[in-house]
């Protein structure tokens, strides 16, 4: 093992994407590399619960769009600073995981996913019809303001590197939890609840540690994203974009480091690139939903590790 507990393969991998944050924005527009670090880490966070806890949440558009109305609204007409802003988002996120996950976590499979896709879709609602959300409208004009009060944000290239530190923070303290003796306990839930309780664990301690984690990281990627468009929607909020982030999850790879990376990069490219097609889009997109279901079963990355591991 290697420096922050990387095994050699992924400290290389861990390198590249370190190159590849530094250089992309020479050659790719830095809204869009940033778009893409905010759902990466939303999709981080909801590996978490699928990939080692073996939980499918439907409702983590909860935490994501509720962290950007709360960022967006306390930097805007409360006036705080960015990173103030961010951290009041990631604390939104993890007080309705806190809430949800222990009304939700005494259940399993199909009962799961729908208990937080209810509780979700109440989260969707009460933002219809709050106040300080704006309604249909949403939040707009959310100024980036100046990080710890000096440093200007509203030049791409600083929030980039703002966007990009935030990123590098939760996806190492990802792999932290992962890797942990903690994150050995939830593996072995994943394997066989049964046996693990049977050693002395607390199960639904774990799985609701996990939960607020996983909302904890859906309020700072969507506190994140909101300073770097300028507005909190309700389509942060909306169903769909529980969907989206699973779908990220599975593309890239599911209970791999680097899969949810992968998963955000491909759909978010899709959807920008793809856009000019019009309605051939969506149509475009579950041809490349399917090729990849096809071919990289285990997802890109779990794919290529599989392979990786026979050729060796």
């Amino acid at each position: 093992m290697t420096l922050f507990g990387f095994s050699r393969a992924q400290t290389i991998a861990f390198g590249i994407l370190l190159i590849l944050i530094v250089v992309s924005p020479l050659v790719l527009y830095p809204i869009f590399l940033m778009q893409v670090m905010c759902f990466s880490l939303f999709a981080l966070g909801c590996n978490l619960l699928m990939g080692y806890i073996g939980l499918l949440s439907l409702g983590q558009a909860a935490y994501f769009g509720m962290g950007g109305y709360i960022t967006a609204y306390a930097v805007q007409s409360l006036g705080v600073t960015p990173e103030i802003g961010i951290v009041l988002g990631g604390l939104t996120g993890a007080a309705l995981g806190t809430v949800f996950g222990w009304l939700a976590i005494r259940r399993t499979g199909i009962y799961f996913a729908m208990i937080t896709l209810a509780l979700a879709q109440m989260v969707y609602f009460f933002a219809v019809e709050a106040p300080f959300t704006g309604g249909e409208n949403g939040i707009q004009g959310v100024p980036r303001g100046k990080l710890f009060g000096l440093i200007s944000l509203n030049h791409d290239m600083a929030m980039y590197w703002l966007v990009a530190a935030i990123f590098i923070a939760g996806f190492l303290l990802a792999h932290r939890i992962i890797h942990s003796p903690f994150g050995q306990v939830v593996k072995a839930i994943r394997e066989n609840e049964p046996r693990a309780i049977s050693l002395g664990y607390r199960n639904e301690q774990y799985k609701w540690l996990i939960f607020i984690l996983a909302g904890a990281f859906a309020g700072v990627a969507g506190g994140t994203k909101s300073l770097v468009f300028g507005i909190a929607t309700l389509t942060d909020v909306h169903w769909p974009m529980s969907g989206e982030v699973v779908l990220m999850v599975l593309l890239g790879g599911i209970g791999t480091t680097f899969g949810p990376i992968v998963g955000a990069l491909i759909v978010i490219a899709m959807e920008n690139y793809l856009a000019s097609f019009g309605a051939w889009v969506t149509v475009i997109q579950g041809a490349i939903f399917m090729a990849c279901v096809l071919v990289f079963r285990r997802g890109v990355i779990g794919e290529i590790g599989h392979r990786l591991k026979q050729a060796l």
